[in-house]
Parts: structure tokens; C-alpha cells; sequence
């Protein structure tokens, strides 16, 4: 029996374009770059030979253009996995669901999607200005958790050491560990990139160990993370998006990974605030290999 998706389960503008990104079906290349900033969608667009079209709605930004000869979408997505909940099953609508008959389409298109970022490293060996390609992301927002499939995408074992290792509130949400697409890390991460595990929070303060005036539930949290080793793997930085730009890709049937720029290092408490004109080097190594 075919599905059908009502209109209050997928969202389509007076326009024919999907709800919060505000695009078309034929305006998403197959190649995606993913940024936080909607600022930084010009920032790579900059380096586009020819420029397709171009569409703004809140905080989503989106430029499709060519790229020596590739066709390239580039996709802002404001901070948090919750947004990237949103990106990911629209751009994924946009590609597998047909708007004129709201039914899934037969063949399965599938996207690649490369998150260019910037994180926090909490090793001594990523300081600022690194570049780390998540080979793994723990989520700490739980978004996967909502979905079906969750437990055959996910790496269970390392779950279950990280858990026990950092005695888990059970008040927070069970943490998810999932792989990047390992053909397309290594297409993108090369030899030049730290490939490391990534630590997606629900928050940039709190939740990543920072105190102002709320003290932390935990306040050993980052210690324990820094000390965490399984499988001769450690956990190399922070951020916000990659375990659900991983995870959502995955259960979907598309390939994703993200690579960040470290600027900040939460083991040697350094911060670089003059870090936009250093990420362009990261954007041009991802245009040249995505």
C-alpha cells in the first residue's frame, strides 16, 4: 500500500516549496554542505563559478551553484540538533518525496552531506586551528532516540562503556553513538584531518561543561569525558550538530559526516574570536574533495 503523507505531516508551501527551507524540489544538488552560520552560506557560495539560485526563510539559507564543474547546494542550519532535525528530513523530503502526489518516490535519491563547523578540542593533541573530521559522534541531545531503527544504526557497545564510565544521570537522555559514512571520511578527511569522536550538546554552556552562574549537575563531566578511552579511541571536541547530521542521514539511506575547525581548547582554556578568515581553508579542502 502506497503512504501518503498528510498535509499536517509534510509541510508544502503555496508555492511548491517544502515548509521551513523554503526550496523546491529542483532547486537541491545532491552534493550538500552544511553550516551553522547562515553568514557562512555567502562564504562558500564565494568560491561557486556559477550561482543557480538562492533562498532565505528564518534561519535557513540556501545557495545551489557549480563548483569546477560540480553542482553544489550549500545549506545553513542555525544552531542545534533540533534544527538539523528539521534540515535533514526536509532536504530528504525534497529528494524522496514526490510534492505533486505526496508519496515516496520509487527510486531512493541518495544525498552527501558534509557539515563544515567549528568545535572545541579537549585533548592536549587538537589545540586551535586543527581540523577534525568526526568519525564517531556521542549525541547528548537525544534526538535519535525519537526515531525507529535507532539501535541498529548506533555503535551499542561503545554506548554502553561511555555510560558506565561517566555514571550517566538517567535524568538527562540516553546518549547515541553513531559513524560517519566511513566512504566519505576518508574521501574528505585524507591524511590533513584529525579523525577523531565528537560530542554533539544539547547546549553550548551547561551542557559542555561551562559554568557562568548556574552551577554544573556535574561538575567533573569534562574530566571524566577527557579521560574516556575505548578501543584506543578518545574523545577529541565538542559541538552541536554532528551526531544528529550522522544519525538522521544514516536511518534515511544517505551519507554524512562533519569536519570541524578547532577554536577553542577547553584542556589548555585558549579561545580564537578571530577565526572566519582561517575556516575558508577548511571550506576549500571539502569543495575540492565533496
Amino acid at each position: 500500500m502506497v503512504k501518503q503523507f498528510e498535509d499536517s505531516e509534510l509541510i508544502i508551501n503555496k508555492d511548491g516549496s517544502v515548509f521551513h527551507l523554503h526550496l523546491k524540489p529542483e532547486q537541491l544538488a545532491d552534493k550538500i554542505i552544511l553550516v551553522g552560520d547562515p553568514g557562512r552560506v555567502q562564504t562558500v557560495a564565494n568560491n561557486f563559478d556559477s550561482i543557480e539560485c538562492e533562498v532565505s526563510n528564518r534561519e535557513f539559507k540556501t545557495i545551489t551553484g557549480t563548483y569546477k564543474g560540480k553542482r553544489i547546494s550549500v545549506q545553513s542550519t542555525g544552531i542545534g540538533c533540533d534544527n538539523i532535525d528539521i534540515v535533514l528530513n526536509e532536504l530528504d523530503a525534497l529528494a524522496n518525496i514526490d510534492f505533486n502526489t505526496r508519496t515516496e518516490k520509487h527510486n531512493h535519491r541518495q544525498l552527501t552531506l558534509v557539515r563544515i563547523g567549528t568545535c572545541g578540542g579537549i585533548q592536549p593533541f587538537t589545540p586551535v586551528g586543527t581540523f577534525i573530521a568526526s568519525k564517531k559522534s556521542i549525541g547528548f541531545d537525544g534526538l535519535l532516540n525519537f526515531y525507529d531503527g535507532r539501535n541498529e544504526v548506533c555503535d551499542l557497545q561503545f554506548e554502553d562503556a561511555f555510560t558506565k564510565h561517566m555514571n550517566w544521570n538517567r535524568q538527562l537522555g540516553a546518549p547515541y553513538v553513531i559513524d560517519a559514512d566511513d566512504q566519505l571520511l576518508k574521501q574528505i578527511a585524507q591524511d590533513d584531518m584529525v579523525q577523531g569522536v565528537t560530542i554533539a550538546c544539547g547546549g553550548f554552556y551547561g551542557p559542555q561543561g561551562r559554568k557562568l552562574r548556574i552551577p554544573l549537575a556535574d561538575p567533573q563531566q569534562n574530566s571524566k569525558i577527557e579521560s574516556f578511552v575505548y578501543n584506543d579511541m578518545c574523545i577529541t571536541n565538542f559541538e552541536m550538530e554532528s551526531s544528529a547530521v550522522a544519525g538522521l542521514a544514516k536511518l534515511l539511506g544517505h551519507r554524512a559526516m562533519t569536519c570541524c575547525m578547532v577554536i577553542a581548547n577547553r584542556h589548555a582554556k585558549n579561545m580564537n574570536t578571530e577565526y572566519k578568515n582561517s575556516i575558508e581553508t577548511l571550506i576549500t579542502k571539502v569543495l575540492d574533495r565533496i
